[in-house]
């Protein structure tokens, strides 16, 4: 489960020791002070500001730095937010909302400034490059917040409804959202468990692929996975998850229509 927030208001509570990260940078002896000095919603804008440091070191191709960030204060846009992505509560809850772009925007301006055209962002290469600018550069960032005691949450549905999310963020053509996380002090609580993953037999393949040898590492997944929903109150096995997503469009959620609207938004995708 991820990691639930409290009010803006609560006192900064680090997370479980077990649910921390090491951040890209280090930050704490530098903040210990400061965070005396503000109050506890302040400081997490200020902890946050110091996270896209670490988002800014991310590795990106050819040093392009096809993304951008919105960060979303307001509570009534977080409130429209929320609802655009399947009305999820934390959205409105945490203090803040930070939304993660795939921005071309900004390099075809200079390509058809120096290059009179940007013929190059029209293809799929350029678009991909920039979604994953997008997620290596939040993920430093998540992994920065969290190593302050910051609790974070991604929300992949800000894909569900691309159109609305890009009219209320008021992004230009040639940028679209890719993901968003949400920041808050984690709860003090606590509760928050640590979702067993696939094996690594599963995911890693040692010199060719081989889809044939997972099958039993999965089926032994599925019941460690099982019994993981049923303590938290939930159902299924992992196969049953994956075969609701993909075995219909309607899995989906609106993310079928994803191609069409980075055609409408100025990503060809050649």
């Amino acid at each position: 489960m991820p990691a639930t927030l409290a009010s803006p208001e609560a006192p900064p509570t680090p997370l479980p020791r077990r649910g921390r990260r090491r951040a890209p940078l280090s930050l704490r002896y530098v903040l210990a002070r400061l965070l005396t000095a503000v109050t506890a919603v302040w400081a997490v804008f200020t902890l946050v500001f110091f996270s896209l440091f670490a988002a800014q070191s991310a590795a990106t191709s050819g040093n392009l730095q096809l993304w951008s960030v919105v960060a979303v204060r307001n509570a009534g846009r977080r409130a429209r937010l929320a609802a655009l992505a399947g009305g999820q509560r934390h959205v409105e809850q945490a203090p803040l909302l930070l939304v993660w772009l795939a921005d071309l925007a900004r390099a075809r301006r200079i390509a058809v400034e120096r290059a009179g055209e940007a013929e190059g962002a029209d293809y799929l290469e350029s678009a991909l490059v920039a979604f994953v600018d997008a997620a290596l550069a939040a993920q430093n960032a998540a992994l920065a917040a969290e190593s302050l005691g910051l609790g974070t949450v991604y929300i992949g549905a800000v894909r569900n409804r691309p159109r609305e999310v890009a009219e209320e963020l008021g992004l230009p053509q040639h940028v679209v959202a890719v993901v968003g996380l949400v920041v808050g002090w984690a709860d003090s609580a606590g509760g928050e468990s640590v979702k067993p993953r696939l094996p690594q037999d599963v995911v890693l393949h040692r010199e060719r692929y081989d889809l044939d040898v997972q099958q039993e590492q999965i089926r032994a997944y599925d019941r460690l996975l099982a019994d993981f929903y049923a303590n938290e109150g939930l159902g299924g096995r992992w196969s049953d998850r994956v075969a609701a997503r993909f075995g219909s469009v309607e899995g989906l959620r609106g993310r079928h229509l994803l191609r069409k609207v980075l055609q409408e938004r100025g990503f060809p995708l050649r």
